[in-house]
């Protein structure tokens, strides 16, 4: 097989790319190279997957990368750009879902036991009891029936949460939650939750779904939590919801813009927790991003199907 060339976009630290070694060539690029050395690649590693540097690159002249994968969940810094063509995207899907199933089940406890109040009033050396909430018995909304949606889902129900489990389709005798919900029926699940999260995927159907409409339909002392993507979230609507004590709190792992300003009204929120783009970030994370790019290389090279590979015109990878 002649030399293989893997392009990296890179980002700090580098990935751990030594399997590679007689097999390919690595050359690395940052955001103003990309577009030179997009024509010498035949495998685009995208590891700096917070940038748009290939969306901006893509359209040249010259020959493209047959595979392209990013190590991360979602793929909207990619598409438009390479939905018509040739190239292969795969993901990170599965490497994210129990971290991210622990952080949100964290803030839910975390909520429901006001152990914001309770630091709070430590810091002050306040002793004040109060009456919190059961977690068990309460209802959540899951908006996003992929692996991270679903871990998140039964790691609520392990809680006795029931859960809604909200897709793109709505598909019957489901092994964990019985049905999953189609988006249409979103507005009448959002009365009955006491917890609504968003882990769907950035689509533009999914875009701005939650607006000043969807959180007027959620029931009085109901709570928000996004860790899919900032763009789910019309903020300044969330803002005001949280403001007028529609909702009795929120928390947004993602935001439109990144980092968020400190400028931006939305850390005076009122029941705002915030949180930096970290809910899916453990120790150790970026290894096992690393070695799941290097297995799918293994199968690249000895030309087998790819795992993880993202239908374009959907936006993720489908369900098996």
């Amino acid at each position: 097989m002649p030399e293989t060339c893997v392009l990296v976009l890179d980002a700090d630290p580098l990935p751990r790319l030594d399997r590679l070694s007689n097999r390919a060539r690595v050359v690395h690029a940052d955001e103003k190279s990309l577009a030179e050395r997009l024509p010498e690649a035949d495998v685009l590693l995208v590891w700096d997957f917070l940038s748009d540097a290939v969306r901006e690159a893509w359209p040249g002249a010259g020959p493209r990368p047959r595979w392209v994968h990013t190590p991360s969940a979602g793929v909207d810094r990619l598409l438009p750009e390479l939905t018509g063509s040739e190239t292969v995207i795969t993901n990170a899907r599965g490497v994210f879902d129990q971290p991210i199933a622990e952080y949100v089940t964290g803030l839910v406890v975390a909520m429901a036991k006001d152990f914001r109040g309770s630091w709070e009033l430590q810091r002050e050396r306040h002793w004040r009891h109060r009456e919190t909430f059961r977690v068990g018995g309460t209802r959540a909304v899951v908006v996003g029936s992929g692996p991270i949606g679903r871990k998140i889902g039964r790691t609520l129900m392990a809680l006795g949460v029931t859960v809604d489990l909200v897709g793109r389709t709505e598909r019957d005798s489901d092994p964990d939650f019985g049905r999953v919900h189609a988006t249409g029926e979103l507005g009448t699940l959002l009365a009955e939750a006491d917890w609504v999260i968003c882990v769907a995927p950035l689509t533009e159907a999914s875009r701005d779904m939650f607006d000043a409409t969807a959180f007027s339909r959620m029931k009085p002392g109901a709570h928000f939590i996004n860790v899919g993507r900032g763009q789910h979230v019309v903020e300044a609507d969330l803002l005001d919801a949280l403001r007028d004590r529609r909702l009795a709190g929120a928390a947004l792992d993602v935001f439109h813009t990144e980092p968020l300003p400190t400028d931006s009204p939305l850390w005076d929120a009122p029941g705002l927790w915030i949180s930096p783009h970290m809910s899916g970030d453990t120790v150790g994370w970026r290894d096992d991003l690393a070695e799941q790019f290097l297995d799918n290389f293994d199968r690249w090279y000895a030309g087998e199907a790819l795992h993880n590979v993202v239908d374009k015109s959907l936006g993720y990878v489908p369900a098996n």
